[in-house]
């Protein structure tokens, strides 16, 4: 349980009715695609019918349907129940995509066919979160003990060695639920062992960490880092802080190892002190340069929701901490990028995908739809609905 205050209680319920007073026109609106960001106009642009990457095997396709899930359950809208069912009938053509599927396979199934699952008993959507499950599960390297991020085409150098990203943090507790759902611990220890090796070669001594690490396949061992999507190589990409910082403390629930939320901690006690001296609204990378000024609602609300799964494991001062935090990262928000009118379709604005040198303004300060996913995530925790979707 979260001890809000009720000045802070009253304020979640205000953005919350707002958020569902803007997504039932929205939902309607949408309700047979999978939107990732909007087109010139403010409009939904479909990743189901469009062209690859960003087709329907494109990595985000899970969070349209479980940001409607969230709504219906704090709402119980049959729009959003409706829009989250149609998503997921048309998700059923990424499993043909096998080529072009990888590790983000939790991001895709864990929180639409398996919140459906977890919410509604249907059993069509836990046989898609159980295939998902086991395409990501088959993907563990028990000599290095890790689950390989990306395909060949994009993971292997010439070296031989593997990319392990820090993102995959946020992948595998679908391996914990499927340990659950199977009776079978093997899939609960491929994901502890993932998250050991992640913990020892992406978690920088300051509690900042790496994108990219290039790993040996037989042993685990770090060779190098990479620049990944952050400003520069050992540059702090906030995103990849937001998902080690939730992922980590995901860990520690579904295990309840006290090492994942020592990590979870070290690296929000990192992102807390940087956040800070931005005044909580949040750049792309903390180490970038000062102009031209990219943001990227997208890390300050997941780490939002990182900060509140801690704070509820803390003591009374440490409560404070890493609420109070969250708190000013959603107002943030609240108060500088958030778009509650039904002219546009997206709820947040200035997220960023990557500080990728000559591209110019493509993919930066713009709408995307995980971040609206994580910003409505965060306030549906601070409202105290249930379940966890992870």
């Amino acid at each position: 349980m979260l001890n809000i205050t009720e000045e802070d209680k009253k304020w979640a319920d205000q953005v919350w009715e707002k958020i569902d007073a803007k997504m039932r026109i929205v939902a309607e609106r949408n309700k047979d695609i999978i939107p990732y960001t909007t087109d010139s106009e403010g409009r939904f642009i479909d990743c189901a019918k469009g062209e690859f990457p960003y087709d329907i095997s494109w990595w985000t396709n899970g969070f349209w349907p479980g940001y409607m899930w969230l709504l219906y359950v704090g709402t119980g809208e049959a729009v959003y129940k409706k829009a989250a069912e149609n998503a997921e009938e048309l998700l059923d053509n990424a499993f043909a995509e096998y080529d072009h599927l990888h590790h983000d396979v939790g991001f895709m199934w864990h929180i639409s066919a398996g919140v459906d699952y977890r919410l509604t008993g249907n059993k069509r959507s836990r046989l898609r979160a159980l295939y998902a499950a086991d395409f990501l599960a088959a993907r563990f390297n028990p000599a290095g003990n890790y689950v390989r991020s990306w395909n060949a085409d994009a993971d292997m150098d010439s070296e031989g060695c593997h990319k392990l990203i820090i993102d995959s943090m946020m992948n595998i507790p679908m391996l914990y639920w499927a340990a659950e759902e199977h009776n079978d611990d093997r899939y609960k220890n491929i994901a502890m062992r993932h998250a050991d090796t992640v913990m020892r070669t992406h978690v920088r001594a300051d509690g900042t960490v790496h994108h990219i690490v290039e790993v040996d396949p037989k042993d685990g061992s770090a060779v190098r880092a990479k620049g990944g999507q952050g400003y520069e190589l050992g540059s702090t990409w906030t995103r990849g802080q937001a998902w080690a910082i939730y992922g980590f403390a995901l860990s520690y629930i579904h295990t309840g190892e006290e090492k994942y939320l020592m990590t979870a901690k070290k690296v929000a006690n990192a992102f807390i002190a940087c956040a800070a001296q931005c005044d909580w609204m949040v750049p792309l990378d903390f180490r970038q340069p000062e102009e031209p000024k990219i943001y990227d609602t997208t890390a300050a609300a997941c780490a939002a929701c990182g900060l509140i799964e801690i704070a509820k494991t803390c003591t009374e001062y440490d409560v404070k901490n890493y609420l109070n935090a969250a708190l000013k990262l959603l107002k943030a928000i609240d108060e500088k990028a958030a778009d509650y009118t039904d002219g546009n379709d997206n709820l947040l604005n200035y997220g960023s995908e990557a500080y990728y040198p000559g591209r110019g303004e493509a993919g930066r300060n713009t709408a995307i739809i995980y971040g609206d996913y994580y910003y409505t995530e965060a306030i549906y925790k601070l409202k105290g609905f249930e379940p966890l979707f992870w």
